[in-house]
């Protein structure tokens, strides 16, 4: 026997629910990738039973909705990047400028709290690198990194910054970017799946 679907709109609070009664057993909430929170229910559950539920629910749907609303972004960020046509010498040079005005109160705020000391600071239009640091302090950047997230730009930042005080990439080095940026694994992945976007 086929499961007979009934779908209607209910408004609860801030939200447009479509509420939608077939021949399950059970009560649950779905939240798609254009933000519509729907709501499967059973035919014969009633409707204080299932916004009583709704009511329950109510932190997850927000968190859920606002992770939705991240991927979204991310999403048309990722096309946008995709599909754009390399930048211009002009929107270079405007980047760079950008990026000039940016990144060096980034790294005095993070060398204060690490406690650690820099020399020059140098911006360019790189292909393939984001950063690097010199024996002697001096650090060098890329202008995209002026498009990108802010916590992807304070990662390169401390991922610089840590090389004062471990001058390659070992488990050392990594503790220490660490002890800064806990969640350094997840910036860095973001980094190198997404990062080649804003080369162009």
């Amino acid at each position: 026997m086929k499961s007979r679907l009934e779908s209607k709109k209910v408004a609860y609070k801030d939200y447009d629910i479509t509420l939608i009664r077939s021949n399950r057993k059970s009560i649950a909430i779905e939240i798609n990738r254009d933000l519509q929170i729907k709501v499967r229910a059973p035919q014969r559950m009633t409707q204080n039973r299932i916004m009583k539920f709704v009511t329950e629910k109510e932190d997850w749907i927000q968190i859920h909705l606002e992770k939705m609303e991240l991927l979204r972004q991310k999403q048309e960020q990722d096309d946008r990047y995709s599909q754009r046509s390399p930048l211009t010498e002009e929107e270079i040079r405007k980047l760079t400028e950008t990026a000039r005005k940016v990144i060096p109160v980034r790294v005095a705020y993070f060398a204060r709290q690490m406690e650690v000391t820099y020399g020059r600071i140098t911006i360019r239009n790189q292909k393939t690198r984001w950063g690097s640091c010199s024996q002697v302090g001096n650090l060098n950047f890329n202008c995209h990194l002026a498009e990108m997230p802010d916590e992807i730009l304070d990662y390169v930042v401390v991922h610089e910054l840590c090389h004062r005080k471990q001058m390659n990439h070992s488990r050392l080095f990594w503790a220490e970017v660490e002890k800064v940026l806990p969640d350094y694994q997840i910036r860095r992945k973001w980094l190198k799946e997404n990062g080649r976007r804003y080369l162009t």
